[in-house]
């Protein structure tokens, strides 16, 4: 069987995802490990307790500057409307009974998406602001001790913040099914787009852009 498909993600905005991805994972295992003695046998995953130590400030220094990219690139598509918050008003209807559940229509993301992609954001600004406050290798020696410790239970609530809507992420995409598909493959299919987002793919079809072309399902 063949089906239209759109194109939802480009090469580079796939790439730029899953090496957000990477550094996410790695900076949470080497972040854990420092965070608490329990959690300290997780530097044998990142190379020994020192590189854990090195590492930690490099990949979350990585991670905000490709997430900046992102967020360049999906920024214009999260600006928040009205919609959206009726969207989020239904939500619990969509979770208690998805199958007949009326959800109002919205654009390319949806209201929870959106909230999602502004905790990344304002997370990832507070742990770097936070985190180079009491880097030791650099900065900490000019900063304040209280305001290191500030910086700690800032970096460190901010840090819970984003690993709690990490998780609410990776669920939606495997709840959702065909998201996957898309930060995979690139493309979903018509019948997904006009179900899940019924104002992009009204606004995709009224484009009639090349990118919109026969594949074969997935």
């Amino acid at each position: 069987m063949r089906k239209l498909h759109l194109q939802r993600y480009t090469p580079g905005q796939r790439s730029n995802h899953w090496a957000v991805v990477i550094c996410f994972v790695l900076a949470g295992i080497s972040g854990f490990a420092l965070f608490h003695p329990a959690l300290f046998w997780l530097t044998s995953l990142v190379g020994g307790p020192q590189w854990a130590r090195i590492l930690h400030p490099y990949l979350g220094i990585a991670m905000f500057v490709l997430f900046l990219l992102m967020f360049l690139m999906f920024v214009g598509a999260n600006i928040w409307r009205r919609e959206d918050s009726e969207w989020l008003g239904s939500a619990g209807k969509l979770v208690s009974n998805p199958n007949q559940a009326r959800m109002p229509a919205v654009g390319k993301y949806n209201g929870g998406q959106k909230l999602v992609f502004w905790i990344f954001t304002w997370s990832l600004v507070l742990l770097l602001g936070s985190g180079l406050l009491f880097w030791q290798a650099w900065f900490a020696d000019s900063v304040p001790i209280w305001l290191q410790r500030i910086a700690v239970v800032v970096h460190a609530v901010s840090a819970f913040a984003l690993i709690l809507a990490a998780i609410v992420h990776i669920y939606a995409a495997i709840w959702v099914k065909g998201t996957l598909h898309a930060m995979v493959r690139g493309t979903v299919s018509t019948g997904w787009a006009k179900h899940h987002h019924p104002l992009w793919y009204r606004e995709q079809m009224q484009r009639q852009t090349p990118t919109a072309q026969p594949t074969d399902a997935a």
